[in-house]
């Protein structure tokens, strides 16, 4: 028996149990398929971003190869035509996951399943509490309407869902309305006191949230995810550190490279500046002072597909699955995953919660941070000083990055090659769990 069989084997006693009981626990599942259902949004805004910054952006790396930016003068000015898309599909994830989580554990428990996920709406803009008042009008910010919002949609859902469900099962609290009252109508008031009972509820949890944290809930989850964050400098610590964060965070649900960018820029503009003043001045990226930046380690070496480093996992999946709906998303994926745009992997496997792919989604991109660096240190590439743009296909970022430094280009792909045998064998595990065990689906009536 190969090393590689009896690691596939131990993984597959260990990894599989635990998936397929995953799988059918009801609050694992309902969020499992909301992720899923939401898909095809998420699909449409990353070919809408990859369109933006690969093709209609001066910057982009499809414009630059093909010289749109002087063959079309006003390319810049067409991307307002699109970027709308974006405020209809990826900005107002977290609304859309509060619908469905609730919803999904309604259908679990079949309860009106259209008024659980109503009602989490409704409680999840209780406790949206991000306003700004200018000229003496109230405005409702969007910033945690997107992925930043994910953590609280996630647990609001959970909550008025099994709430919901538990309180319209009692026939004390249901209001049966008459025979000649209109189905829609009778439907309504039927769980209409579980519904105010649900309000009163947030309305108290977000008073009590907002003594301690008077921006609110969301603000709360994530001043106590970047706390930790302070004070780290420009180091292969600081980066590996921030990289294994910010995909924990994705395995989450919760949008790891926005959560952490704050504190990640703060950190690493200043050297990136410095880097490109060295390169300015010197014209090559040897020398460069900062050889251990986030965009010199982590997007250079461990962001090939998006985070954590998924172009190796479609390669995987292409080479190893057996898995129909892994291998036709990894199709639908492959065309944003060579620009680095991979919400369509991440929420499409999914990879949030899977107890499998995560271990490989954390791991990958720290190794690959690590052999990037030691190839930098030891001088025998330049580190990678120059801007590139992120939406630049995989290995040709340390290639550019580096000024054209072919043992760049050398080491990415190294680092590719590593990605791919590292999901390998938990792409061959994920063959053999059950994924029968999910969310019924019911039509509204």
């Amino acid at each position: 028996m190969s090393i590689m069989t009896k690691f596939e084997s131990g993984m597959e006693r260990m990894l599989v149990p635990v998936a397929n009981k995953l799988n059918s626990q009801r609050h694992i599942a309902a969020i499992r398929d909301a992720f899923i259902l939401v898909f095809p949004l998420i699909m449409a805004g990353s070919i809408v971003t990859l369109l933006n910054f690969a093709v209609l952006s001066p910057d982009g790396f499809i414009a630059k190869i093909l010289f749109l930016g002087k063959l079309f003068p006003n390319l810049a000015s067409a991307q307002a035509l699109f970027t709308p898309v974006m405020q209809g599909s990826t900005n107002i994830m977290a609304i859309l996951i509060v619908f469905l989580v609730a919803r999904n554990l309604a259908i679990s428990f079949k309860e009106d399943d259209l008024l659980a996920g109503l009602t989490a709406v409704g409680a999840f803009f209780i406790v949206y509490t991000p306003y700004e008042v200018v000229d003496n009008a109230s405005y409702m910010t969007v910033k945690f309407l997107g992925a930043q919002g994910l953590f609280v949609a996630i647990i609001v859902g959970i909550i008025v869902g099994e709430v919901f469900s538990r309180l319209s099962r009692s026939p004390r609290l249901l209001i049966k309305m008459p025979d000649q009252v209109p189905p829609a109508v009778s439907r309504s008031f039927k769980v209409l006191i579980p519904i105010v009972i649900i309000t009163i509820l947030f309305s108290v949890l977000n008073y009590v949230v907002t003594l301690v944290s008077p921006k609110g809930i969301n603000d709360l989850v994530y001043t106590v995810i970047q706390s930790p964050l302070k004070d780290m400098g420009t180091n292969i610590y600081s980066v590996v550190l921030l990289g294994f964060i910010s995909n924990v965070l994705w395995v989450l649900g919760i949008h790891g490279p926005n959560t952490i960018a704050a504190i990640r820029d703060t950190i690493f503009t200043e050297p990136n500046l410095e880097n490109l003043s060295y390169v300015a001045a010197h014209g090559s990226a040897w020398g460069a002072p900062y050889p251990a930046t986030w965009g010199g380690l982590n997007d250079a070496f461990s962001n090939y597909g998006g985070s954590g480093m998924t172009l190796g996992l479609l390669i995987a999946i292409f080479i190893a699955s057996r898995r129909t709906d892994y291998r036709d998303i990894a199709k639908l994926s492959l065309g944003p995953g060579l620009f680095n745009i991979n919400e369509p992997v991440i929420f499409g496997l999914p990879i949030v919660l899977n107890p499998i792919l995560i271990i490989p989604f954390i791991i990958t991109p720290a190794i690959n941070t690590v052999v990037g660096y030691l190839f930098v240190v030891t001088k025998v590439i330049p580190p990678v000083a120059y801007q590139v743009p992120w939406t630049t296909p995989g290995p040709l970022i340390p290639f550019l990055g580096t000024g054209g430094n072919f043992g760049a280009l050398a080491v990415g792909l190294l680092c590719l090659a590593i990605s791919v045998v590292i999901y390998l064998p938990f792409v061959m595990v994920s063959n053999k769990v059950n994924t029968s065990a999910g969310v019924e689906e019911e039509k509204v009536a």
